[in-house]
Parts: structure tokens; C-alpha cells; sequence
């Protein structure tokens, strides 16, 4: 099992946040606020692997592909040859590689980036990262047969869609079943079930990047996206943990212990010798 956080990074160099037009309002939304200290506690729980982010979503974001950048934010504009293509979807909302905008505030940066300074982003964060979460999940697989990445986010409170409806506190993402075999997603919801805690499959996330990057189930390694409720562990203004989080993190922790092991239970599945025909 592999526990990652790629949303939870904290480290604001000061030339950063003096770029923003509103650093508070920005860095409070962009963030999954806390949800390192969750994946932390989680990891510390289990004794699974974790990877944490320590850059902010505000200077990359990991879970967007190179590609998908807004090169309307950046001087100089694309480099030549570039082509516009669904890679950069999420840019054109707002929300790309580097984040341009938010609801609420519009742009959130003073002057454009220089692409130099987002060159050395990619090298300096988003390549190592990618490389280290590769290789520690191929690592996992080679030991046990099998691996499950855990991508760990937080979310905004999910509105109710009718009147006295619980909304989910847990979002599963799977890509639609394309990152994880079913019977561990089936497995997970079976477990939020027992514990009365609502949780939703792929609507409204699926999982990106991460997920399309790294899941490889037909060799072994799987990979979920779990959304979790601010609401649960965050207090009012979603700004500090609440007394709850280690109450949300002893939860993650009951599914994780859960899933290691069906994930074992693959594993084993995959190395048995095929009998001779």
C-alpha cells in the first residue's frame, strides 16, 4: 500500500506568495488543507508507504500533466511547435498546470509567469515527484505481486441533490474502472458502508493525472483517488484541523488496513506458477 498526498504541500517561498493578488483567499482553496497530516497519521497507522508534496498546488500542480498549461499566463507564450490539444482542458478552465484563476477572485497572479521559472518547476518538482511515486509503486509490486496507490485529496462539502439526502463524505475515483479491479472498489464501500459514512464512485471525481500516469492494473499495480470531506476534519472556515481529524485518519486507516489485504491477496493470485496444460 502507498498513501500519497499531492495536493497537501505547504512550502511557500516568499517570492510566491508576493506574486498573488489575494495569497490568502488563493492558498486557502487551492490547498487539501491538512490532508498531509491525514496521509501522515494514516501511513503511521498501517506502515504504509507515503509520499507527500511539500510544494503548494499554487506553484504545480501534480496531478496535471506537462502539457496542460494555460499559455496565455506564461511570457513568451508556448514554445514553438506546441499544440493545443485536450492535454490542456483543465488550463483552459483555470486550473492547469500552473492554476490561473478561481471562482470568486478571477486571476490569481499580478504578472506572468516566465517560462524559465516554470521550466524549472517541472524539473524541480513535478519530474522527481512522478519518479519517485513510479518507482516506489513498482517497488511495492515487485515484493508483493501486487501495489495500491491511495491518492489522497480533500473536498469541499458535496451539495445534497434532494431534501434529507446525507451527501458523501468519501469520494472513490477509479477512472471509471480503468486504475483498480473492481472487487477492491466494491471492497471499500463495503467498508464506508459498515461505518455509516456515505461515499460516492467517480462522480464528482474520477481521478487525473496521477491516476492515468501510474495505474497499471494488468501488471499488478492499482490506484484509487479518495476525496475526502473538509467538513470532517477541518474546522468552520475549513482552515484548521478540527478535533476530528484523528477520528477521520483512525477511518482511512480501518479501509487501508482493509484493502492491504485484498491487495496481498492479488499478489499471491498473480505469482502462483500457471499448471501445465
Amino acid at each position: 500500500m502507498l498513501v500519497a498526498a499531492p495536493h497537501g504541500g505547504r512550502s511557500y517561498p516568499a517570492e510566491l506568495l508576493s506574486g498573488m493578488r489575494r495569497a490568502d483567499y488563493s492558498c486557502l482553496r487551492l490547498e487539501d488543507r491538512f490532508v498531509d497530516q491525514l496521509a501522515q497519521q494514516v501511513a503511521r497507522q498501517t506502515g504504509a508507504t507515503l509520499l507527500l508534496a511539500e510544494a503548494p498546488r499554487a506553484m504545480l500542480d501534480l496531478n496535471r500533466a506537462v502539457e496542460d498549461v494555460d499559455w496565455e499566463m506564461v511570457r513568451g507564450g508556448a514554445p514553438a511547435g506546441t499544440r493545443h490539444s485536450i492535454a490542456n482542458r483543465r488550463a483552459r478552465s483555470g486550473l492547469g498546470l500552473v492554476p490561473r484563476r478561481l471562482a470568486g477572485l478571477g486571476e490569481i497572479w499580478k504578472h506572468p509567469l516566465k517560462r524559465e521559472e516554470l521550466e524549472a518547476r517541472i524539473a524541480g518538482i513535478h519530474q522527481p515527484y512522478h519518479r519517485a511515486l513510479g518507482q516506489a509503486l513498482e517497488e511495492l509490486r515487485d515484493r508483493w505481486g501486487a501495489a495500491l496507490l491511495v491518492d489522497l485529496h480533500s473536498m469541499p462539502p458535496l451539495k445534497r441533490n434532494y431534501p434529507g439526502e446525507q451527501p458523501a463524505q468519501f469520494v472513490i475515483g477509479d477512472r471509471f474502472g480503468a486504475s483498480c479491479d473492481g472487487m477492491l472498489v466494491a471492497r471499500a464501500f463495503r467498508y464506508f458502508a459498515a461505518k455509516e459514512r456515505p461515499a460516492a464512485h467517480n462522480r464528482p471525481y474520477a481521478g487525473g493525472y496521477v491516476l492515468d500516469r501510474h495505474a497499471q492494473p494488468s501488471r499488478g499495480i492499482h490506484a484509487i483517488q479518495l476525496e475526502v470531506c473538509r467538513a470532517t476534519y477541518l474546522d468552520r472556515q475549513f482552515d484548521q484541523p478540527s478535533p476530528d481529524l484523528p477520528i477521520m485518519a483512525g477511518g482511512i486507516a480501518g479501509m487501508v488496513r482493509i484493502l492491504a489485504g485484498e491487495i496481498a491477496e492479488i499478489g499471491r493470485d498473480r505469482n502462483l506458477p500457471l499448471a501445465a496444460e
